[in-house]
């Protein structure tokens, strides 16, 4: 077990219970898991990128990202449906766990210029959007072998509502705004 599950399990899910006023253990707020999405602006021009990034998501993340490809054409784009665009990986478990981890600890800290995430990125249901204007600040990624920079999206799914989700990651030590 990792230091932010143990942490969960050990102290925040007993602090969330006793705070929220629930009765039911299986009500306590929790990650349930997180999804990673990259999309790939040369994707339709050039297949290397999509490979480049491929590899680059499964040194991040742990495992084999799943293609994304677009629903509808879109002809100011020439995108076509069906085109692949991006990237994905759903991690869940000690998976999950360990990238949250890495995020808290290494990667949001390595941000230039970094004073928090924003709050107000969570939707209705409890669910935290994160976007990183380029996957370098990873310690897993080799900037020597990469020629472009891409963006990437982290959304950490919960089992919650907007406040109670907030709550779970500042105990869990997400670095929020003041």
């Amino acid at each position: 077990m990792n230091d932010i599950q143990k942490l969960y399990t050990e102290t925040v899910a007993k602090e969330l219970e006793s705070e929220l006023g629930i009765t039911n253990i299986m009500a306590v707020p929790r990650v349930r898991k997180i999804v990673v999405n990259i999309g790939v602006k040369g994707a339709i021009a050039d297949k290397k990128n999509l490979e480049v990034v491929n590899g680059v998501l499964e040194q991040i993340t742990g495992q084999k990202p799943k293609v994304t490809r677009a629903r509808m054409s879109i002809a100011g784009f020439k995108l076509r449906e069906n085109d692949k665009v991006g990237l994905m990986v759903t991690l869940r478990g000690k998976r999950m766990y360990d990238f949250l981890e890495k995020l808290i600890a290494i990667v949001l800290p390595r941000i230039k210029d970094f004073r928090g995430v924003k709050a107000g990125s969570f939707d209705k249901q409890g669910n935290y959007t994160l976007g990183l204007a380029e996957y370098s600040v990873f310690p897993e990624v080799d900037l020597a072998k990469i020629d472009r920079m891409y963006g990437m999206e982290i959304t950490m799914v919960t089992n919650t509502n907007k406040d109670a989700a907030y709550l779970l990651l500042k105990k869990l030590g997400m670095p929020f705004q003041k």
